[in-house]
């Protein structure tokens, strides 16, 4: 009898974490620029100009661009809109928006993926428990992306660190249905596809080079979601309001390490 093999969640060379991690600091500036000019009265189309000169500049190219015919370098969420939000002169910001923005680049064939939510202003406390909670949730994901853990072992940490996010803030998340983070090295969504839920123990094993982006997304209300007539935008179907975070990491030696580093 022949024995299976496990499968694999698809690693890399330290040489080509180095790679990715370079391409993924220059997602970091653009997110950094991106959020700098993020003020009301500025168009999300404003925004995209700004994150593709700081990618272009730094001679990297916008993951987002021309993806699947995506016309943006960013996606730019705001407020009920969940992701894929396409930047728009007729979508400008105002106090107290809740903006979440995905951004991508490729350096040398490699890609970064990171995204980030913040608010425009001052955040009404329960827009910026929100993010805080959706940011915690990540962490508990990237916490749980060590040698020899399972997939889903992700995902199950994704899920209670939400859970435990809830008890700190005394009220409850949605986990958005139906989305979550990917595989990615010289393509940007590769699988396998990680659910931000589940039960522990289950896909593929996490070996030293795995590398994924770890993405929840939550929302104040339900775990719904409607993509609108664009074909892209996705957003909560009561309304209510919706966080992203994401970084790019990889599985070393010496425990998870975030790719998609932000400078300070």
């Amino acid at each position: 009898m022949r024995l299976r093999k496990t499968k694999r969640v698809p690693f890399r060379s330290p040489g080509e974490l180095d790679a990715m991690a370079a391409a993924g600091a220059i997602v970091g500036q653009a997110l950094v620029a991106v959020r700098e000019a993020a003020k009301a009265g500025v168009s999300t189309l404003e925004l995209d100009t700004v994150a593709e000169s700081v990618i272009r500049d730094a001679g990297a190219v916008p993951s987002f661009k021309g993806y699947h015919g995506f016309p943006g370098s960013i996606c730019s969420s705001v407020n009920d809109v969940v992701v894929h939000g396409i930047p728009s002169d007729d979508v400008v910001l105002a106090e107290g928006d809740l903006v979440s923005i995905d951004c991508g680049a490729i350096l040398d064939g490699w890609h970064g993926d990171s995204a980030w939510t913040f608010g425009v202003g001052e955040l009404s406390q329960a827009d910026q428990e929100l993010s805080d909670a959706t940011r915690l949730s990540m962490e508990a994901g990237i916490a749980a992306m060590v040698d020899g853990a399972r997939l889903t072992d992700i995902s199950h940490a994704i899920e209670v660190g939400t859970r435990h996010a809830e008890k700190t803030f005394g009220h409850s998340f949605g986990i958005v249905d139906g989305y979550g983070g990917h595989g990615i090295g010289r393509e940007m969504h590769l699988d396998p596809f990680l659910p931000n839920e589940g039960e522990a123990g289950h896909g593929p094993l996490l070996v030293i080079g795995s590398t994924l982006a770890i993405e929840p997304m939550l929302t104040l209300g339900t775990t719904d979601t409607t993509e609108l007539d664009d074909g892209w935008t996705v957003v909560t179907d009561d309304g209510s309001r919706a966080a992203h975070w994401e970084h790019t990491v990889a599985v070393t030696a010496d425990g998870p390490r975030i790719l998609t580093q932000r400078p300070v």
